[in-house]
Formats: structure tokens, C-alpha cells, sequence
């Protein structure tokens, strides 16, 4: 059995909006947590990215991590996940690279190939063109600016590197981030520390980290697999008060599952009323790995 204080202990944070508070007051919360996250010794604190979803304040990663940053002193910062499809790979070392000269060793650079939003506000964030690279190609490049000197060729007869500075050779760390197989596969065979989204999708864990362990290479970053889980922990003094902050999450969940994401509601007495028996059974499954209860359940549901 694990022991919990062997066990490191991270965040990753959304910045939820919650139901008549605003944008501000999310990223002043998101500040501090950090400080708190910071004083009580966990391992690192990283920052989710989503757009144009009325419920988080997520946007712009790469500056509310510099942001936390420098309001902690040891924790690592970083993105849970950067979503590479947004960006071009050159401007994501640039960012990652700067981040690293204020802060160094400090940073985490987590990747998802998902855009974070629908496909017309993807389509918004950067304007996609006919044959540009899918999301291995885009890895490969953006490893090749922080880890060594990427290139490329403006026309078949002139060379002309591209050198990504600051971010050039200051090989932050990267991490592959999914909920499915596609990532715990690439992950492996390119030996990136892998993080799987077990706080939404519980049911291909298994698999994924099997994937995973199957098709790890040994790399310069990694000589062993490196697995960090994400799963909602939702903690109170007493059991039920637990189960009664849960409903808040439940809420949420019943709202993605009718397509309509919205600002984190206020807990509960009861979800009987708010969904349906085939609600309620989507929105149980894709929570179940949630860990919620009083402080001595919480130790043994992480530790088992």
C-alpha cells in the first residue's frame, strides 16, 4: 500500500466561475489557493485552458501562471493543459521560455491535443490552414525549440532556422495530457511523462495507463514510465457536508451532459429534482472516480 506522505499532491485549478461572482474574483481565488497550495508543501499547481465557456476564467494560461508564480515561492507552475492546437508550436516555446528565464525550474509545460472549446471558437483563436501539421508534428517541433534549435525551409533552395528566444534550449519540462488512448500512446513512444484526465473520464484509465506502460521508450526527459492522475477530491469535516458540496460538481456535469456550460451553481440539498434517472447515471459515471468525503476517507480512498 501507498503511503499518503510518500504520496506527492498537486492542483490543477480551472478557475471556476461561480454564480454571482465575475472573472476577477476567480483569478484572485486562483491566487489564493496558490499562496495556500504553496505554504502547505504540494508538488505543483497547474492552470487549465478553456474558451469562450461562461464558468471558467482559463483563457490565457501561460499568464495566469506567470501570475501565480510569482506570488509562490516553491510549487511548480504550469499548463493542465496548454492546448497546442490554439497555438503555433514557435510562440508556445517563446511563452514557456520566458516563463522559464523569471522563474526557473519552476515551470511545467503540459500539453493537450483537445481545442478547449467548440470548433467555431477554435476556429477563432487561430485560423486554420489547408495541410498544416497535426498534433505529433507540432510536439516534435515545439521539442526541437526548447530542447535543442528548431529549423525550417522558407522555399526549396534557402535554409533559414528559426531560433525561439528566450525558450531555446531551456528544456522545460513537457508533459502529454489526455483521457484517451491517442495521447497515452504518444506519450510512451516518445518518453513524456503522461497525466490522465480521471476527473472526467474514469472509464478509459485503465486502458490509457496500460497503453502507456506498454509503449514507453526510454528518452533524455524520462528512463521509467511517470503517470501524475487527475480526480476531483471534494473534502469537508463531516461525510455528509462532503456529499452536499459534491452536488455543486454534479450540478456542473448535468449541465456539460444538456450542452450548456454555466458558472459553478451553489451546493444542494438534493439532486432528485434537478435530473433524470438517465442524467443522473451519465453524470455518476463520468464522476466516479471522485473522491469525496471527511479528512480520514479522503486518506484512504488516495492511498487505495
Amino acid at each position: 500500500m501507498v503511503s499518503l506522505a510518500n504520496l506527492p499532491l498537486s492542483v490543477l485549478d480551472p478557475s471556476p466561475i461561480r454564480v454571482g461572482g465575475s472573472p476577477k474574483e476567480s483569478l484572485e481565488n486562483t491566487l489564493d489557493l496558490a499562496k495556500h497550495v504553496d505554504k502547505w508543501g504540494y508538488k505543483r499547481y497547474w492552470l487549465a485552458e478553456h474558451h469562450n465557456w461562461a464558468g471558467m476564467a482559463s483563457s490565457s494560461s501561460p499568464l495566469i501562471i506567470g501570475r501565480v508564480a510569482s506570488v509562490t515561492e516553491n510549487v511548480r507552475v504550469g499548463s493542465g493543459a496548454m492546448l497546442l492546437s490554439n497555438y503555433s508550436p514557435f510562440s508556445v516555446a517563446e511563452q514557456f521560455g520566458t516563463l522559464e528565464s523569471f522563474f526557473p525550474n519552476r515551470i511545467d509545460l503540459g500539453l493537450g491535443r483537445a481545442p478547449g472549446t467548440d470548433r467555431l471558437t477554435a476556429n477563432k483563436l487561430r485560423r486554420r490552414i489547408a495541410g498544416e501539421p497535426d498534433f505529433s508534428e507540432q510536439l516534435e517541433e515545439l521539442y526541437s525549440y526548447l530542447y535543442h534549435s528548431g529549423t525550417g525551409t522558407l522555399d526549396g533552395s534557402y535554409q533559414f532556422h528559426f531560433h525561439a528566444i528566450p525558450g531555446e534550449g531551456t528544456r522545460v519540462p513537457i508533459w502529454l495530457l489526455g483521457s484517451g488512448v491517442y495521447s497515452a500512446e504518444l506519450a510512451g513512444r516518445l518518453g513524456l511523462p503522461f497525466s490522465f484526465a480521471g476527473h472526467f473520464s474514469p472509464s478509459n484509465l485503465e486502458k490509457a495507463l496500460l497503453v502507456y506502460r506498454k509503449s514507453f521508450r526510454p528518452s533524455d526527459i524520462l528512463d521509467k514510465p511517470y503517470v501524475l492522475l487527475a480526480v476531483n477530491v471534494i473534502a469537508a469535516d463531516e461525510e455528509k457536508e462532503a456529499q452536499r458540496l459534491a452536488t455543486s460538481s454534479y450540478q456542473k456535469h448535468l449541465l456539460l451532459t444538456r450542452g450548456k456550460p454555466a458558472q459553478l451553481r451553489p451546493p444542494v440539498e438534493s439532486m432528485d429534482q434537478l435530473w433524470n434517472s438517465y442524467e443522473q447515471k451519465a453524470v455518476e459515471e463520468q464522476l466516479s472516480a471522485s473522491l469525496i468525503g471527511d479528512p480520514t476517507s479522503i486518506k484512504e480512498q488516495l492511498i487505495t
